[in-house]
Parts: structure tokens; C-alpha cells; sequence
């Protein structure tokens, strides 16, 4: 079973499955007595699951939708929803050991150059106090460019951008070694435009803190 997306809490142990709105995920539980609750994920979406054991399968979905297992010779038991204060009161503990979601964010340089634009220089100004003050697992610093010119040269200035933002990272004390830069160049433009047109949507470097 995939372990990402929609978030699963047990009396027992946190599970987290992917979000999928057209196919079942399976949990088998065993001997011990739980209550399984469906939350979800960090980008707002909730799947589904299926939770069984010898006894039988219920299958849950919706957001905040829980199940309880009391045996794993009796089936679990019909979804009922569960209110979010119970869950934060139930499950506080563990809600509080799961990391904190994803920050995106995109920063603009001024055409064939590293140099950010003004309004991207304010906004990564307001974005390295909060960068400074996570708790990161994982940082991935990807480059682009618009399609001007060629695909070697703008790979080149992708990475380049990449590198700079990387450095600043760097400043507010973020592990270099888990900051993962790479570059797209001019493959993969955010407006889609013909080859040599210039679109400043397209000079960025984009950021995901994990």
C-alpha cells in the first residue's frame, strides 16, 4: 500500500494512503480493537479505504468518516462520522508528530539572468523567516527558463537560477545536503509558447519544502 495523501488515524499507529477517488485502498487489521478515522490530506482532497480483517471489510470515505474494529473475527463496523473536536481530543498526540505540509512557492528572474525580479526579491524576503523556522525533511529547487534560445543554454540558466536560490536557503540554515536542485531549462514552461518566444511566467525557479 502506498504510504502518501489522505491521512488515516488509528488508536494504534498512523497510516497514510493515497487519495484516490477511483480505486479502493485495503487495510487488514488484526486482533487489536481500533477506531479508523479518514481525514484529508495536505492538499485538501479525501480518498477512500477499505478496512478489513477475517470478520469482513467496511469500506470508508469522506472526510472525517471512521469505522471501529473490535475484533478481527467481527467485520468493522458502519462508517459514522466522527466530529473534529472528538478527533483532535482522541488524537492530539499524534496529530502533533505529523510533519507540517508541503510549502510551494515560485520565484521570477529577469530575462537570460539570475537576478530575481523585485516583487519575487519581497516575497522570498517574507518566505525565508518562515523557511528558517520549519522543521524541513527535504527541500527540491528545480530551474526553468522561457524558450528563447537553446536547449543547452537555457538548461545552463535553469540551473544556475536553481543554485541561487539554493545558496539563500543555505543562509537560513537549511542541511545543503538535503536540498535537491536540478533543471528543466526550457522543457517544461508554465505558459506553453512557441519555440524562441519570450514569456517571463517561464523564468522562475520553483521551490517545494517538505
Amino acid at each position: 500500500m502506498k504510504m502518501t495523501g489522505t491521512l488515516i488515524i488509528s488508536l494504534f499507529a498512523l497510516f497514510f494512503v493515497a487519495s484516490c477517488a477511483s480505486s479502493n485502498k485495503s487495510m487488514v487489521v488484526g486482533n487489536k480493537s481500533m477506531v479508523v478515522v479518514l481525514l484529508p490530506g495536505p492538499d485538501g482532497k479525501t480518498g477512500q479505504i477499505v478496512v478489513s480483517n477475517k470478520g469482513g471489510s467496511q469500506l470508508i470515505r469522506g472526510p472525517e468518516q471512521a469505522t471501529e474494529v473490535h475484533s478481527a473475527d467481527v467485520a468493522p463496523a458502519a462508517p459514522f462520522a466522527m466530529k473534529n473536536e472528538t478527533i483532535r481530543e482522541d488524537f492530539g498526540d499524534a496529530l502533533s508528530m505529523l510533519p507540517s505540509p508541503p510549502i510551494h512557492f515560485i520565484l521570477y528572474f529577469h530575462s537570460g539572468t539570475t537576478i530575481l525580479t523585485e516583487q519575487s526579491q519581497k516575497l522570498l524576503m517574507e518566505i525565508l523567516p518562515a523557511v528558517a523556522s520549519r522543521k524541513t525533511l527535504g527541500v527540491s529547487v528545480v530551474g526553468h527558463t522561457d524558450l528563447e534560445g537553446t536547449r543547452k543554454m537555457n538548461y545552463q540558466l535553469g540551473l544556475d537560477r536553481a543554485l541561487v536560490i539554493k545558496k539563500l536557503l543555505i543562509t537560513k540554515n537549511i542541511d545543503p545536503r538535503i536540498i535537491e536542485v536540478t533543471s528543466h531549462g526550457k522543457d517544461n514552461p508554465l505558459i506553453k509558447t512557441k519555440d524562441d518566444v519570450p514569456e517571463p511566467r517561464n523564468r522562475r525557479v520553483e521551490v517545494i519544502l517538505r
